[in-house]
């Protein structure tokens, strides 16, 4: 297949995707080769729940549309019975369990670097909160005598693969038992709805409060063991690379460095790795606090209520730890006041937030930052490279993780 005919079928899936998804965008890829739409408008960012055409997709391989009953999911490694897990058993012999998650893509943010970074290029649009349902790994894991030491890994296989020739990476990515057990899930059904093609139909892992990149879509193996997928085995498994998506790809690290693969980490906090000299190029597990004002529009003109308010809502999250506190700022930042939180309150999903504003006539930039229970905030900007950090965001060639206040900042004229 021709490169030209490649794009096109891009284009193509692109456009379906669209066709579901009335509330999103499509994000212009700097290589053209993922399916990637996001968020069309602010005030997705005003609700807690994502309706399904509004939540963002990203995936880098072609969108898979397989037989359902056919679909299996084998279970191998450090387990005392290895299994190949149909729908049916995933659905009916284990419990069923809802929970609620902020969706965030690993790059979202990506496009306030500067210097740019390849790939997609995310503002604000690449995260969503929805509730999943699914089988709780634990439950299964246990079915099968697997090993669940706490410095046990499960690393989890995608079932799609690359287009272009000369590529042989699988999608794969190691969760920590630790997390495995405490609330992932192996997800059938997202806002009481079937999976979706672009969400991974028929069974993906879903892994609350983390980014993305670990919910692997069309999931088609899960395998226990001592590490995270590393070393030459996984490297060169049945002429596959699995380590790249683990090892390589998804790790803050500055530009032209290839990071080291390690065969297991001391710490999954990403925020953690970020601030310690223990793990080089940390590795982009749970996500960092975070906030985005859903409205006011930005550039959007305002008229205050009879009260001469203007209320201020958004959502702020951080992974799966919790959110606690909200600031607003109605001048870019010089100044900062308290906000407040409301609606539901879910471990692993975004917290509503308000802030009640009583503005003269004029423009103003807003912006919001939020501090989560480890007392970490906001940084205020994103670094330059090699610049000295001082309470900014490390500038990284991947553009992952970005969690800095300023960036989204929005303009608005009040009358």
């Amino acid at each position: 297949m021709s490169n030209s005919e490649r794009s096109e079928r891009r284009r193509r899936e692109t456009d379906a995707i669209l066709d579901r998804k009335s509330g999103t965008e499509a994000v212009d890829d700097f290589e053209d080769r993922y399916r990637v739409v996001g968020a069309a408008d602010r005030d997705t960012y005003a609700n807690w729940l994502t309706p399904l055409e509004d939540h963002y997709v990203c995936h880098r391989n072609e969108t898979l549309e397989p037989d359902v009953d056919e679909w299996t999911v084998a279970l191998a490694g450090a387990v005392d019975r290895e299994a190949e897990l149909g729908m049916d058993a995933i659905r009916e012999d284990y419990p069923t369990v809802a929970v609620a998650h902020t969706m965030e893509c690993a790059g979202n943010g990506r496009g306030y670097f500067d210097p740019e970074t390849g790939s997609v290029q995310w503002e604000y649009g690449a995260v969503s909160t929805a509730i999943w349902t699914g089988a709780p790994l634990s439950a299964i894991l246990t079915d099968h005598g697997a090993a669940t030491d706490d410095d046990t890994w499960l690393t989890a296989v995608g079932g799609d693969r690359p287009e272009v020739d000369g590529e042989n990476d699988r999608f794969a990515r190691s969760i920590p038992m630790s997390k495995v057990l405490e609330d992932c899930i192996l997800a059938y059904e997202v806002n009481g709805e079937a999976l979706p093609p672009e969400h991974g139909r028929p069974v993906r892992l879903l892994v609350p409060g983390w980014y993305g990149v670990n919910s692997v879509k069309w999931l088609t193996e899960l395998h226990v063991a001592e590490t995270m997928v590393h070393g030459e085995d996984w490297a060169d498994r049945g002429g596959e690379d699995y380590t790249r998506w683990q090892q390589s790809a998804y790790r803050i690290h500055p530009e032209g460095v290839e990071p080291e693969s390690n065969p297991t980490v001391s710490t999954y906090d990403t925020w953690e790795q970020i601030e310690s000299d223990e793990i080089d190029h940390p590795y982009t597990f749970d996500e960092n606090v975070k906030s985005t004002i859903g409205t006011p529009e930005d550039g959007e003109t305002v008229v205050p209520r009879e009260d001469g308010t203007v209320e201020v809502v958004g959502v702020a999250w951080a992974g799966d730890d919790q959110v606690t506190a909200i600031e607003l700022s109605t001048d870019g930042g010089d100044s900062w006041e308290a906000g407040s939180f409301f609606g539901p309150h879910y471990d692993c999903a975004w917290r509503l937030f308000r802030y009640v504003w009583e503005p003269s006539p004029g423009t103003y930039t807003l912006v919001s930052r939020a501090t989560d229970e480890r007392g970490r905030r906001q940084p205020t900007r994103i670094a330059r490279p090699d610049e000295d950090r001082d309470d900014a965001y490390p500038w990284n060639e991947g553009g992952y993780a970005e969690n800095a206040s300023l960036p989204h900042a929005v303009d608005v004229t009040v009358e």
